[in-house]
This record gives C-alpha cells, structure tokens and sequence, in this order.
C-alpha cells in the first residue's frame, strides 16, 4: 500500500494534465491518469511506473464514471487523495453567434459540470486525508469577459466562482481549494481555435511553466503566509498583469485594455 502524497489529474493524458502528473511522479508522488482517452492515460500511467502511477477512463461530464475512476484510484493510492487538480477542459473560438450551440453547451458541461462533478465526488476522500487540496485550473479570460471565446470565457468565470465558494466552504475541514490561471499556452487545445488576443500576446506559456507552478501551490504554506489564504495564482507576466490592472485600475479602463488585447 503506497505511503507516498497521491494526486488525482482529470485530462491528464496530455497537454498541461501531463506535465502536472509528470512533475509530481518526478518529486516522489503517486499519481493518477485519468483522461476521456484511457489508452493514451494507461500508457502515460505506464510510462510513469506502476510504482507511481495508475492510469484509467474518465468522463467528467458523468458522475458515475468519476466514482468508478476514483475508487480505482484510491484502491491503488492507499486510500488518500492529497491533491485533486480538476484540469479537463475544451475551447471553442469564434464569435458567439458563428459557433454552433451545441458546442457552447459542451463547453459549459466540461468545463464547469465536470469541475463540479470532480469536487464532489473527490469531497469524501479528500475529507478523510489530511492536509488535502484542490487545484481548479481556471484561466487569464475569467478576468475579463473575452470576446470569440465568450462561453470559454464564461465557464472559467464559473470555476473561479466555485473555487472561492468553497475555499470558504471546505476551509474548516481542511481542504484548500484553490485555482490557478495560465494565460495562453501551447497546447492541442489551441490547434484551430485562433482568437485575436493570443494573436496579440502571443503564446508564450508552456505546459512545464504551469505544471511548475501547480507544484508550487500545493507545498504548505508557512509562517504568516500560510495565515493568509491565497485562492487566485496567476502564471506568466501578462496574466499578472492583467489580474492587477483589474484589481487596481477602475472598470472602464480594464474593458477598454481586452478590447484592445482582442481588437473587438
């Protein structure tokens, strides 16, 4: 039965999932890979070692199959969930009324039912491991409102809800809960969804640089830093920079910065 802290990745076959249970398995962690596409999490899980990884089918949008993955998991775990990162997540670029509705909705069911679904089915087992946390992967474009990626946009507005809501809620027993907001990065999640502000900013992040900083949220925070709650971490200069552009400068200013960003 592993002694090791245990993480739990969903859409971690690929992308910035990967480079999370990668860095984490290379700091002594056993990790779970669970993804929509269980060969290619079985293989990466393999890669990994049996000693360190376990890897499986998962559906965020169903919460039976997050019951299934994580009772797998957490047999092979030893029964502890340190860390869930919710990170699946899909994009649709365009402007609203060009994309079809059917996508926008897929969208909002992976992207927040499959967050919410992900903490409550996780609630149990984090509750019975001690010191444990959730890191909701959220997004520079719940700052503002962006334009051609509005139900995008939106469904990270949601994570950044639901992420302080229970930061507040789960505090008491334990549980951090936090999110962290990459800008562009340069995944398969960007191929054929052009959007004018990463055309304007570039796409400067890699899945490394936010694996880096998922590893960094999850240490424990001490001394008076620890007494102060940070729910909200920014990756990359241009996110930090517009997160304190709307934490500081007022409204109109903030709007009229994305219009810019977005040649909306």
């Amino acid at each position: 039965m592993p002694t090791k802290k245990s993480l739990f990745v969903s859409g971690s076959a690929q992308g910035i999932g990967k480079a999370i249970v990668e860095k984490f398995a290379s700091e002594g962690w056993f990790v779970g890979v669970y993804d929509i596409d269980a060969d290619l999490a079985r293989d990466v899980a393999a890669l990994l070692g049996t000693d360190n990884a376990v890897g499986g089918a998962l559906d965020v949008t169903d919460p039976a199959s997050w019951s299934t993955a994580l009772e797998e998991f957490a047999t092979a775990a030893g029964g502890r969930l340190d860390l869930l990162v919710n990170n699946a997540g899909i994009l649709r670029a365009g402007r609203l009324a060009d994309v079809d509705l059917a996508q926008h909705h897929q969208t909002i069911e992976i992207n927040v039912n499959g967050v919410i679904n992900g903490c409550h089915t996780a609630y149990p087992y984090l509750r019975a491991t001690p010191g444990s946390g959730v890191i909701n992967v959220c997004s520079a474009s719940a700052i503002y409102g962006q334009p051609e990626i509005a139900s995008y946009s939106a469904s990270k507005y949601a994570v950044r809800g639901l992420t302080e809501a229970l930061e507040l809620e789960w505090r008491k027993e334990g549980i951090r809960v936090q999110a962290v907001w990459p800008l562009w990065v340069k995944t398969a999640l960007l191929d054929g969804n052009a959007a004018s502000s990463h055309e304007t900013l570039g796409i400067r992040l890699t899945v490394e640089d936010v694996a880096d900083q998922v590893w960094e949220m999850a240490q424990p925070r001490k001394g008076l830093r620890g007494r102060l709650p940070k729910v909200h971490t920014t990756v990359g200069l241009p996110a930090r920079a517009l997160s304190t552009a709307a934490d500081l400068a007022p409204n109109l200013f903030v709007r009229e910065v994305n219009r810019f960003i977005t040649r909306a």
